[in-house]
């Protein structure tokens, strides 16, 4: 059996700066690897997520000139946690600014979870602009995915953190817990906005990765990172992303002629394999790799493994 890839070894940004993309937002972005090399970006989860030092380690630092950003309200953008002017297609020029910033004509993108629905939305609104995608976690944002995570589906697969989940939730509204949720997220009582948004972020930490990682579960509970992740996850899916009803699989057929992989985990809870299976049958251009004995997240050893081998196919090109 050949051995797993693993991560890249740690590096730091060779440049790095604030952007200012107006509607009073300024976006941190960085660049790893080698000046002038292959040109790719980095797309986050989430939304609300950010980037940390792991995600830059998923490129050949030889090879590549990766540009990482913090989406509009989250990680070291500001204002912090902010929803105004904070929606998919805004996220979606700004990827076109830093482009522009970077001077490339084309570029390598790649996202995971959240970030493979930006890298979608924006591949099918600038296809010229895309030399290769790379998707993980396959999510498109529609109704029965969401219900899917927060309503009923999950809840069944993992009742003891359901049952955390709901806590803050009076039983008279866990008929919809998305709204539920946002009416105390983008409250006036920060105790409880705070409190909530640590349940709504620790779901999400205990739930993506198929063993269970305490770690990863108390940083999804930290106080600044929570509070953005909330707000922020749940405004978009509040909104369902601004997409239209099947939008990204139905405008896949816009992918045609742009090679890719998409990566996905047999035992993915938040976001079902079957999205990205069938998004494989639209973008025929592209590999799926189903990654047996893993769930969603990206540091899972299938999943790395073919994340990064993906990275190095397209190196050369």
């Amino acid at each position: 059996m050949s051995t797993l890839r693993t991560f890249y070894p740690e590096i730091e940004p060779y440049a790095s700066g604030m952007l200012d993309v107006g509607d009073g937002h300024q976006i941190y972005w960085e660049k790893v690897g080698t000046p002038e090399a292959k040109p790719a970006v980095f797309l986050h989860g989430g939304p609300g997520g950010g980037c940390n030092a792991s995600h830059r380690r998923v490129f050949d630092p030889a090879r590549y000139d990766v540009l990482l950003f913090d989406q509009r309200g989250c990680g070291r953008s500001i204002p912090h946690a902010n929803l105004d002017a904070n929606t998919t297609w805004h996220l979606v020029a700004d990827i076109e600014r830093l482009r522009e910033m970077c001077g490339v004509e084309q570029w390598l993108v790649f996202g995971g979870s959240w970030g493979s629905t930006l890298a979608l939305a924006y591949s099918e609104t600038h296809p010229k602009r895309v030399s290769e995608l790379v998707v993980r976690g396959v999510y498109t944002v529609t109704r029965p995915e969401l219900d899917w995570y927060y309503q009923f589906g999950v809840s069944e697969m993992f009742p003891d953190r359901w049952e955390t989940f709901t806590a803050p939730i009076p039983e008279a509204e866990r008929g919809d817990m998305m709204a539920a949720y946002r009416k105390r997220l983008t409250g006036d009582d920060e105790g409880v906005m705070l409190t909530c948004a640590k349940a709504w972020s620790q779901w999400e930490g205990a739930t993506i990765t198929l063993l269970p990682d305490e770690e990863q579960i108390n940083d999804f509970g930290g106080d600044k990172y929570a509070l953005a992740f909330a707000r922020i996850e749940n405004h978009y899916f509040t909104h369902l992303g601004w997409l239209e009803d099947g939008q990204i699989l139905r405008d896949a057929t816009k992918l045609k002629g742009i090679p890719g992989v998409i990566v996905h985990g047999r035992y993915d809870m938040p976001c079902p394999l079957k999205y990205a299976w069938q998004l494989s049958k639209v973008w025929t251009d592209a590999t799926l790799h189903i990654v047996e004995g893993a769930g969603h997240a990206m540091n899972e050893p299938g999943i790395l493994h073919e994340l990064i081998s993906a990275t190095d196919r397209f190196a050369g090109k």
